[in-house]
């Protein structure tokens, strides 16, 4: 028998956590990328609990005024760009490939310094707390507050230069997988065959690109006021304080569908998947999101009703924020017809779809209410716009985020989650949910200030505080549940199976957890929901080879992987490094640059593949076994004939 004669990929010498700091591996940064995520979630988590026990009665002293600033700043900066995000881009990173039927991403060792920055700028952010006090602003950063004038500390320069890390990190990754999608593609995937979930990383890494350099400048203007005595937004000076709120939410705004697009693809897969039926109008879904994408950046000074632009302006923009509510209700319907007379699984990947539905549905009316000017007038700088940033991000996209980890853990782990447990994870999270961020509507229309470090019993606050900080430290007690389960998990042996949910994607058609190459020969893409079909259409899936010429039976093919490399990491270490010089000596900014620019200098002479030969017989036997069932026996038949003519 003719076998697949060689994989090419770096020397297996690199074990433990060795091989982890050098992998270029998609799959293993995307768990990377996961796993550093989540345990920033749960910094920022803590820091929520501290804010809501602060809250939790009148006139506590739990911490100071200075540490609760300080807490609600790094909640919302933690939340935003070391969590949501990252954990999006761990979806990114382990399951694009896959779904698109490639062996990596574009950029191996490029995708490598992306995890490499984005976990140095969230070191970086976080040190803060114990070299001189973390930022105290808000996690958007108004000037002239933030100014050397207002803000003496270190705080404030930790938070610029942390934000412009974690931004070369986005945009490394944005364009990692931009060129990924558009040229990695299986052959005859076009993009209106390509899975919802890759349409909303290429639109999410779209916003990335334009998005990032709009507060990059706005961070560089503010550094300069606080080095070296510019006055860009200095009322007095000729500047103006209105041009950073500009700079800034022009950025904001399209970062809030950054981090909203990723969870409206996770919830695009799971729920046709588990209603047993096709997406209910999959273009019609697609061209939402390409809407939403394009109007995002039409809405920004809805978030500045209330700083005086006038009647023109506010009238402008309230319009285009009730248009944007457009689309969103279009893919809300979509979801609602997926499920409408589908065969509904209930576990526990689609509980949490479906509470994303609705509590995505609750924060997106309370945002229709901000996009009337008058209306807005009264809500503003509430607690009413802290419940409503909460039912989007968290009810959104942290519920989204619950729903595919449950649904793609098979798949990276080769474990399946304990569904008892999930559903307990899911219960809990819902009720702490609703009970920690609902009645903070309440608490706004009755005129309770966000960011208020305490209140008197007088003003009538004290019932609706109470019951949000229970449903926070609830909230706390859902997290411990789900880190069990997945504790639990993985002591067991593998347990899933290549295709445990009867997947309609590609990635269901390899085994779990995938192999290093991903597909022992890149699959021809027929149809939306390839894999599905495949399965149920009757047909033997046809197999293409990297290079486009079909694979005959039992014909040798050779796969070129990345080689693994120690540059990437040594690159972020160097801006890491910079970044302190920037706080504190100009010598490490010289020695951090020089760092990096050998690094990428090495980096760039590192040959593109390094080949060492690997088993031949384990990718026949594993493109055996991601076949249907049906299918197996004629391939093997194929095999054993190829077999017998080779020996005549």
């Amino acid at each position: 028998m003719v076998s697949i004669s060689s994989v090419f990929e770096r020397p297996t010498t690199y074990k433990g956590i060795a091989g982890w700091l050098v992998t270029v591996d998609h799959k293993r940064i995307g768990i990377l990328y996961g796993v550093t995520a989540f345990i920033f979630f749960m910094v920022g988590g803590l820091e929520a609990l501290v804010m809501r026990w602060q809250l939790a009665r009148p006139e506590m002293t739990a911490v100071t005024p200075e540490v609760y600033n300080q807490m609600f700043t790094m909640h919302g900066t933690t939340m935003i760009f070391l969590a949501i995000m990252p954990l999006g881009a761990a979806f990114f990173n382990f399951i694009i490939p896959l779904q698109i039927g490639a062996r990596d991403v574009a950029f191996p060792r490029l995708n490598a310094f992306s995890y490499w920055t984005f976990l140095a700028g969230g070191i970086f952010l976080n040190s803060s707390w114990f070299l001189g006090g973390a930022p105290n602003a808000g996690w958007f950063g108004y000037a002239p507050q933030t100014t050397k004038l207002f803000n003496l500390g270190y705080g404030i320069d930790f938070w610029i230069m942390g934000l412009q890390i974690l931004g070369i990190a986005s945009l490394a990754a944005a364009f990692n997988f931009i060129v990924t999608i558009v040229n990695l593609r299986a052959p005859g995937m076009s993009l209106m065959k390509m899975p919802v979930f890759t349409w909303m990383t290429l639109l999410t890494s779209i916003l990335l690109v334009l998005a990032f350099p709009v507060i990059t400048v706005a961070l560089i203007l503010l550094l300069m006021d606080r080095s070296y005595g510019t006055l860009f937004f200095t009322t007095s000076a000729g500047g103006d304080p209105i041009l950073w709120q500009h700079l800034f939410w022009v950025f904001g705004h399209p970062e809030v569908y950054i981090l909203i697009l990723p969870a409206m693809g996770i919830v695009s897969e799971v729920l046709p998947t588990f209603s047993k039926k096709p997406l209910f109008g999959y273009p019609v879904v697609i061209l939402s999101g390409i809407i939403i994408a394009f109007l995002g950046w039409a809405v920004w000074s809805h978030h500045m009703f209330t700083v005086g632009l006038g009647p023109i302006a506010n009238a402008a923009f309230t319009i285009t924020t009730m248009a944007i509510a457009i689309p969103t209700g279009v893919k809300i319907f979509n979801w609602i017809g997926t499920m409408w007379k589908g065969s509904l699984v209930l576990n526990s990947a689609m509980l949490f779809s479906i509470g994303f539905i609705l509590m995505f549905i609750i924060g997106g009316l309370s945002g229709v209410m901000h996009s009337s000017a008058s209306s807005d007038a009264q809500q503003q700088d509430t607690y009413f716009i802290v419940a409503h940033i909460h039912y989007v991000l968290f009810g959104g996209s942290i519920f989204a985020i619950f729903s595919g980890i449950y649904y793609w853990f098979p798949k990276m782990t080769g474990k399946l989650l304990s569904e008892t447990i999930g559903k307990i994870h899911f219960a809990l999270t819902f009720a702490g949910f609703n009970l920690a961020f609902f009645p903070m509507h309440f608490l706004g229309l009755d005129g309770m200030p966000r960011r208020v470090y305490s209140y008197e019993s007088a003003m009538g606050w004290d019932l609706w505080n109470f019951v949000s900080t229970l449903g926070a430290f609830m909230i706390g007690v859902s997290i411990l549940v789900f880190l069990h389960n997945v504790a639990k998990s993985m002591r067991k042996p593998n347990d899933a199976g290549n295709d445990p949910w009867n997947g309609r994607t590609l990635e269901w058609s390899i085994s779990s957890p995938p192999p290093v190459y991903n597909f022992a020969h890149i699959p021809q893409v027929k149809t939306l929901d390839d894999w599905w079909n495949t399965k149920y259409s009757g047909k033997k899936p046809l197999r293409k080879v990297a290079g486009g010429s079909e694979q005959p039976s039992g014909e040798a093919v050779h796969i070129e992987l990345p080689g693994l490399s120690y540059f990437p990491l040594f690159a972020s270490l160097g801006l890491l490094i910079a970044a302190y010089g920037m706080m504190f000596s100009l010598v490490l900014v010289v020695l951090g640059m020089l760092l990096t620019m050998a690094s990428v200098y090495a980096w760039s002479l590192e040959p593109a593949e390094e080949h060492s030969p690997s088993d031949p017989l384990s990718l026949e036997a594993k493109e055996i076994a991601s076949l249907p069932l049906d299918a197996r026996t004629d391939r093997i038949a194929e095999l054993l004939k190829s077999s017998q003519g080779r020996k005549k």
